[in-house]
């Protein structure tokens, strides 16, 4: 009884909605209270004088056609179950691709969520449409939509915050800044492991939502650690669309590895995962993530094939940022079988889609490539052009895996234009960035989870 008498509306607000509910059936205040109450107790009750019992509720509720909770609260009776049953569809509907659909249901939804003072479903509903955001490219909607989930259970226990801190993480990630994406992973992850609080789901999510900026960094090591945690992790989790999330982070880190067959085996088991659950961005991502995997073992031809399939899944659905991110990935496959006029006509039309505020690592690799491109064709005052733009786009970053390689084209290219000077100082940056590759802000790694 403590706890429903804790969930109810003021005695002001529940005697106004009863004398509204009493009006519009037309019944006096004496038709109310027979044969339980007098017209005087209804009188003081509407006026918000006097705390009804659950017995005076259950009577008015009755008497006025009403379920108990949505006379105690101004909620309708089931609302918290129909709003999840409504967020379950939203997110099918994400998961087929169709974002745009999504975020019509998941913004319906927090209207209502909002109108009723339900905050679990009012977070649900934010974290919703922040991934569709995600998935068009709307970096900063997406990032303000998970910053609202976050505020809605601050008083939540952590475990419950995590795919809201996770998804911030990821918009920072996407918009460039790796090193405040791996600060927020890294920060949750210490704060879980050394409260107590571990949450295997919540675990498993971070962990291989680090995996990618660690890698871009040049981390190897960490992401290598990250994917071990996880695998680890992942008998422990219930869900399959997190499970195959990981398998997709994993597989960068084998590879890096050299671990090729790994590698294939875990992104099969994603695909798999992705297909009997029929979420589409996802599996295309699978796609993506194998052609990479080809491109790195020499097999372009599979490659390109995988990548294509990628490419139209995604803009299929109209996920331009994703798109415009395996596009690049495409058009080096393409420049590496002999075919750079359609190599570079690829890049050219992706450029305006992503920069420094959307996919500055995947921007870089389009200038860098432009570069060589351009550099084949003897054009090198287009190729340096291209060259200064990638290593501003990747020192912003802080993405020291590729800045190296980066300073060395660069430097290769001063050197034979004669200006030596020049190309000392870009070979000076990359080996700068060679020498300590990927380090972070934040010292140690996050401390390690009971396994």
């Amino acid at each position: 009884m403590i706890n429903r008498m804790a969930e109810r509306d003021d005695p002001g607000i529940i005697g106004r909605r009863v004398q509204q509910l009493r009006r519009e059936r037309g019944m006096t205040q004496k038709q109310l209270a027979e044969p339980a109450y007098t017209p005087a107790y209804i009188s003081t009750l509407e006026a918000g004088r006097v705390r009804p019992s659950d017995e005076a509720l259950r009577h008015l509720s009755d008497r006025l056609g009403v379920e108990f909770d949505e006379l105690a609260t101004g909620r309708p009776a089931h609302l918290a179950t129909t709003l999840r049953l409504g967020l379950t569809d939203a997110q099918r509907t994400l998961a087929t691709g169709e974002a745009e659909a999504a975020a019509e249901q998941y913004a319906a939804l927090l209207a209502e969520a909002e109108r009723h003072g339900l905050d679990a479903e009012q977070a649900a509903a934010q974290l919703g449409l922040g991934e569709c955001a995600l998935d068009v490219g709307d970096l900063a909607v997406a990032r303000r939509h998970f910053e609202r989930a976050e505020k809605s259970l601050a008083d939540s226990p952590l475990p419950s915050r995590v795919p809201a801190l996770r998804g911030r993480a990821v918009s920072h990630y996407l918009a460039g800044e790796l090193r405040y994406a791996c600060y927020l992973l890294e920060s949750t992850l210490d704060e879980l492991n050394r409260s107590g609080l571990h949450d295997p789901d919540a675990l498993l999510l971070l962990y291989a939502s680090a995996i990618g900026p660690y890698m871009d960094m040049g981390a190897h090591a960490r992401a290598a650690q990250a994917a071990e945690f996880a695998l680890a992790l992942a008998p422990q989790v219930g869900d399959p669309a997190l499970v195959a999330r990981m398998h997709r982070s994993v597989a960068r880190t084998l590879l890096a590895e050299g671990r090729v067959a790994e590698a294939d085996a875990s992104l099969a088991k994603a695909a798999e995962l992705y297909r009997q659950l029929q979420i589409r961005t996802e599996l295309a991502n699978c796609h993506w993530m194998r052609g990479y995997l080809y491109v790195q073992n020499g097999e372009l031809e599979r490659a390109e094939k995988e990548l294509r399939e990628a490419l139209a899944m995604l803009a299929e659905k109209r996920a331009a940022l994703y798109s415009s991110q395996v596009a690049v990935e495409l058009a080096d496959v393409l420049h590496r079988r002999g075919r750079s006029e359609e190599a570079a006509e690829l890049l050219h039309g992706v450029l305006g889609d992503i920069g420094p505020e959307r996919g500055a690592v995947h921007s870089a690799a389009a200038h860098r490539l432009l570069g060589i491109i351009a550099e084949d064709a003897r054009d090198t005052e287009a190729a340096e052009e291209h060259y200064v733009r990638a290593l501003s786009l990747l020192e912003r970053a802080g993405a020291a895996g590729d800045l190296a390689d980066l300073c060395r084209l660069l430097g290769d290219l001063l050197r034979r234009t004669g200006r030596v000077e020049a190309a000392l100082d870009a070979y000076r940056t990359g080996l700068g960035h060679r020498t300590a590759p990927g380090t972070t802000t934040l010292g140690p790694a996050p401390a390690q989870p009971p396994l």
